[in-house]
């Protein structure tokens, strides 16, 4: 590997960290990147994946003042993102590569579209709280299963799982965003954690990818919990959307 193709995996690994903490779509950064790259996809995907969880755990301890009080509500909706992920993670090793390169296109495009309507959903889920202050304080069941769903995909790909993430809560708790949004970044963690105990298992992984994303995620976490909640939006989902095109186009073509 050359000392360019370094640089890029690592800065990747950066902004992966950053825009998973504000947003939830790292993985349109770095994946796009290891397939540019030659990696298999599943292969960039299981290292990317390892790779990133430092940088998730970045990411929740950066926001932990506003996860203090929400102990029941963690464990009720962590066990769900548990399960869905581990769901999610034998999906991608049982299935044949070709399908998860048919699969992905299709799952990224979705993330994309996630990712654009986001202001939209996010002032749907404003004046929804405002007509109704009675949400329950968990979300009740439908926020459960909705939050296994997003952990089987999230562990199986899990491109803008934290977008899908903070509409499913926003919509269903009736609470701070802030305090969401750390939810969100720990449901998160605890999906790619478990997905990647699995993958380290059992999965073939670059390593030295896996170093350069896990060191990048780490500062890119810090800064996404710090200097990176002062970037545009429109700017952010910008470079998101170009990146993952880059990735669709990049799957399709080989």
């Amino acid at each position: 590997m050359t000392l360019l193709e370094l640089l890029a995996i690592f800065t990747a690994g950066i902004a992966a960290g950053c825009i998973n903490t504000i947003v939830g779509s790292g993985t349109l950064i770095t994946f796009p990147v290891l397939l540019a790259l030659g990696y298999p996809p599943v292969t960039a995907n299981v290292s990317n994946t390892i790779g990133l969880v430092p940088g998730g755990l970045s990411g929740v301890l950066g926001y932990r003042r506003e996860l203090t009080g929400q102990r029941d509500r963690l464990l009720r909706l962590g066990a769900a993102s548990l399960l869905g992920g581990a769901i999610g993670a034998v999906l991608l090793l049982r299935l044949p590569a070709a399908a998860f390169k048919a699969i992905v296109p299709v799952l990224i495009i979705a993330a994309l579209v996630l990712v654009v309507v986001q202001p939209r959903l996010a002032r749907w889920v404003r004046q929804r709280r405002a007509a109704d202050g009675a949400t329950p304080e968990h979300g009740g069941l439908l926020l459960w299963l909705a939050v296994l769903a997003s952990g089987v995909y999230g562990g199986y790909f899990g491109a803008a799982q934290g977008v899908l993430l903070i509409g499913l809560l926003g919509v269903f708790v009736h609470d701070e965003l802030q305090r969401l949004n750390a939810v969100k970044n720990f449901l998160a963690l605890l999906v790619n954690a478990l997905s990647a105990l699995i993958f380290v298992c059992v999965a073939e992984v670059a390593w030295q990818v896996v170093a350069l994303i896990a060191v990048g995620s780490i500062i890119g976490g810090q800064l996404g919990a710090t200097v990176g909640r002062r970037m545009p939006p429109t700017v952010l989902r910008g470079v998101i959307v170009v990146v993952g095109i880059v990735a669709v186009v990049r799957l399709l073509t080989t």
